[in-house]
């Protein structure tokens, strides 16, 4: 009854990014297997697996096979895409699953091949024969000419969008959807969000360089200082010079700007450098002229 059902299914051709994409998941799925199965190692002598490397990883890769293509007819990207292989090789455009025979060939091709590949380059890495060397180099050929195989199939796949390998060209095996593919139902409030972030930071970027900070930072202080009734203390100058107005430490080589408070002459002459339209934060007066206090204080005054 199975068997009956999974026939009846229509075939759904899937885009070319969903079979690149579930290849990508293959090589990503690998890599994850293998490094933890490494760092079970790590605790043992440096270079245990590296004499049995292509051995352990073609037994890790005949474990993926046995429970992925041989089961269920896709591999583990395949399944998250919802794709699986099919015969292309039958007449019928129903859905017909894998035979035994193209299972256990494309066992053979890429797990086989695979292993063959890194077990030759160890083998003939140091040998120095001349017979070696020319199984080496018609290995290298055979190499080659794979790759350009792959290559050319790689071309006509991109034109035709069936094969994305050269193993599924050869063994007449092709990728379909498992079901057909709904409609995409796509929720715009996340961009939205996305987009208004997007431009206030830009706005900000924009506007934060043309204020002037430390203006604006004088201007709060001094507003603050009125406010508080800092403005109806002392007006003498003698209560002034006991401390800077920016940085109200003693005066160190006081300064006035043509007010009535006093300020060292590195405070006063950094913020003018940087501000030149700097004005006093206590009274607000603009700079006219840079002048050194001359007005005498005796030191009783002082405390």
């Amino acid at each position: 009854m199975a068997s009956i059902i999974g026939n009846e299914k229509s075939v759904n051709p899937v885009l070319r990014i969903s079979q690149l994409d579930a290849l990508e998941l293959n090589k990503a799925l690998e890599q994850l297997v293998w490094s933890q199965f490494t760092s079970c190692f790590h605790g043992f002598k440096p270079g245990m697996l590296a004499q049995f490397e292509p051995e352990v990883k073609a037994f890790l890769w005949l474990v993926l096979w046995r429970f992925t293509i041989y089961s269920k007819n896709a591999t583990v990207g395949q399944a998250i895409l919802n794709i699986q292989y099919k015969n292309n090789l039958s007449q019928t455009e129903k859905y017909q699953p894998l035979s035994k025979h193209q299972k256990l060939w494309y066992l053979i091709l890429t797990v086989g091949g695979r292993w063959l590949e890194e077990r030759c380059y160890d083998l003939f890495s140091n040998r120095q024969m001349q017979s070696f060397c020319k199984i080496k180099s018609c290995i290298n050929f055979g190499a080659g000419l794979l790759k350009l195989c792959g290559l050319l199939n790689f071309l006509i796949f991109l034109q035709k969008g069936t094969f994305a390998t050269l193993t599924e060209r050869i063994l007449g095996i092709r990728s379909v959807f498992c079901k057909p593919q709904s409609v995409r139902q796509i929720g715009f409030e996340y961009m939205n969000r996305e987009l208004l972030w997007h431009g206030f930071a830009e706005f900000l970027i924009y506007l934060l360089p043309l204020i002037n900070v430390q203006k604006l930072k004088l201007k709060i202080s001094s507003c603050c200082s009125y406010i508080a009734g800092l403005s109806n203390s002392k007006n003498t100058l003698t209560a002034r010079c006991k401390e800077c107005s920016l940085c109200g430490e003693w005066p160190t080589l006081p300064h006035t700007i043509g007010c009535s408070h006093v300020f060292c002459y590195y405070c006063i002459k950094s913020n003018y450098l940087f501000d030149m339209y700097f004005t006093c934060p206590k009274c607000g007066s603009e700079v006219q002229s840079l002048q050194p206090l001359k007005y005498k204080v005796e030191m009783t005054e002082l405390y």
